[in-house]
């Protein structure tokens, strides 16, 4: 079996996701994997890694990774981590941290953690001093009293952006230990959006300012 077959194929009457067989005679690079080059590539990846193997296409990434970093804390076993891990997956972070329990849920990542680095951190205290060693500032991303508004300063280009659990936000522990914090303008009724949405909205905002188009 390929390496990353991240699909059962499409439920009756839809459309099958990527490519089939590629046609003879087939490439020879090492970073073809011959088993997708027979049977197909049904994977979610962009066409530029069709047949690639998965360790081939996460070297490629790393050539190219952004220097911001995501961490999400977990606390609840929450859904919206793998929301967040694939979100940073397709803005391209350098790395993701899970701060709290090991385990988190996978569901929403969609296999893409697979192609990035994850590192764990036990508690806050453990991510604030990765943190200072790396020279990277803690960015929370929450509607907390004082908080600037993303809008209003380019974040920076090399930090980590925080993100707490659904509900209730940055615990009380990764308050302290941020080097700012910074809220997203809301206009409806509600009070806060959720985690998921929130990080995507960041990294865009992060992306806006600091990186250039995508290859292709």
């Amino acid at each position: 079996m390929p390496e990353d077959n991240d699909s059962t194929g499409p439920p009756d009457n839809q459309p099958e996701v990527g490519v089939g067989p590629h046609p003879e005679p087939w490439p020879t690079e090492n970073h073809y994997d011959p088993e997708l080059l027979r049977d197909g590539d049904r994977r979610n990846v962009v066409d530029r890694y069709r047949y690639w193997t998965m360790p081939a296409i996460v070297a490629d990434l790393d050539q190219r990774r952004h220097p911001f970093h995501v961490a999400i804390e977990n606390w609840q076993h929450d859904l919206n981590i793998g929301t967040v891990v694939r979100t940073a997956n397709a803005f391209l972070a350098a790395e993701i941290h899970i701060v709290g329990k090991k385990r988190w849920n996978r569901r929403g990542a969609m296999v893409t953690d697979r192609y990035q680095h994850v590192r764990h951190h036990p508690d806050v205290d453990d991510l604030a001093a990765w943190a200072a060693d790396a020279t990277l500032p803690l960015i929370g991303i929450d509607n907390l009293p004082g908080s600037t508004p993303l809008e209003a300063d380019p974040l920076p280009p090399r930090c980590v952006l925080v993100f707490g659990q659904e509900g209730p936000g940055l615990s009380d522990q990764m308050r302290p230990v941020l080097a700012q914090c910074r809220s997203i303008a809301q206009y409806g009724s509600t009070r806060s959006i959720n985690a998921g949405v929130a990080a995507g909205i960041a990294m865009h905002a992060w992306i806006s300012t600091h990186a250039e188009r995508p290859p292709g």
